[in-house]
C-alpha cells in the first residue's frame, strides 16, 4: 500500500496503532504527521476507533483528523458518523498521490547533501533553526537534502527519502526571484539520480489538488495519479472531549 510507504517516509515524533490504523503526532507540523492514517482494519467497530482517534488527539493537543483514501466506503461511514471534510486545512485537504519514473536528467546547479544546511531548513521548514518536530519529520530515514545555491543564497530546495523501491519527494521549493530558470526541474533531476543510487526505481509524491504549478511540473516528468485522499474532521458533537 503506497500510503504506508508515504507514512514511512514522513516519520512522526510519535505513532500509536489501532489495529492497522496509525495515529500520528508531530507537534502540529503537517497534517500528514498529525492525523490518523485510516488504512486497513482498525480491529474494532468504527465508533470505537473514532473515539480512540479523538482521545489520542485530545491527549496530544492536536485536532482530531483522519486521512482517508477518496471515494471509499470509509468516507461514507465517516459522513454517517458526523464527520466532515477538513476544509479548514486549506489548501491541502484534498491531495493527489502521484507515481512516476525517476527523473534522471542533468542539473548543473543542484546538489544533494547528506546533511541539511540552514538555508535548506529555511526553505523547507520556514526557519533556519527549526524546532524538534520538523527536524525529526524531515530528517529521519534515508534522506537526501537537495539545494541550489545562487548569488550567495539558497535559491531552491527539495527533500528525497528512499523507502524500499520508492523515492518519496517532498518540499520542492524555489524562491520567487529565481523561478522560471529550470531550477525545480534541475532539483528533480538531482534528487532522482540520488534516489537511483540508493536503490529506488520510481518516485512517489503527495501533491495538494490546489497546487496546479507543481502538478504541471510532475506530469511533465511522467507522473500520473495513483489515487487521491483527503482529510476528515469531526463535525459538531462527533468528537466531544471525554469526561475528566
Amino acid at each position: 500500500m503506497l500510503e504506508l510507504t508515504c507514512s514511512r517516509a514522513w516519520t512522526p515524533l510519535l505513532e500509536s496503532r489501532i489495529g492497522d490504523w496509525r495515529l500520528r503526532w508531530a507537534d502540529g507540523f503537517t497534517a500528514r504527521a498529525n492525523s490518523a492514517l485510516a488504512i486497513g482494519d482498525p480491529g474494532k467497530p468504527l465508533p470505537d476507533a473514532l473515539r480512540a482517534v479523538c482521545d489520542f488527539a485530545h491527549d496530544h493537543a492536536i485536532p482530531a483528523v483522519v486521512q482517508v483514501i477518496q471515494n471509499t466506503s470509509l468516507e461514507d461511514d465517516l459522513a454517517a458518523s458526523g464527520w466532515v471534510h477538513h476544509v479548514e486545512h486549506k489548501p491541502a485537504h484534498e491531495v493527489r498521490l502521484l507515481t512516476g519514473p525517476l527523473s534522471l536528467g542533468t542539473s548543473a546547479e543542484a546538489v544533494i547533501l547528506d546533511e541539511p544546511t540552514s538555508g535548506w531548513w529555511e526553505m523547507t521548514a520556514g526557519s533556519a533553526d527549526p524546532p524538534e518536530a520538523p527536524r525529526h519529520v524531515l530528517g529521519t530515514g534515508k534522506v537526501g537534502f537537495g539545494i541550489v545555491e545562487l548569488d550567495g543564497v539558497t535559491a531552491g530546495a527539495v527533500r528525497g527519502a528512499v523507502v524500499g523501491e520508492w523515492l518519496h519527494i517532498a518540499r520542492l521549493e524555489v524562491r520567487p526571484e529565481f523561478r522560471r530558470r529550470g531550477l525545480a526541474r534541475g532539483l528533480m533531476n538531482a534528487v532522482g539520480a540520488w534516489g537511483a543510487g540508493q536503490g529506488a526505481t520510481g518516485m512517489l509524491l503527495q501533491v495538494a489538488m490546489a497546487n496546479s504549478g507543481a502538478l504541471k511540473l510532475y506530469e511533465s516528468l511522467g507522473c500520473t495519479e495513483h489515487h487521491r485522499y483527503r482529510y476528515w474532521a469531526p463535525g459538531p458533537g462527533a468528537c466531544e472531549d471525554r469526561p475528566s
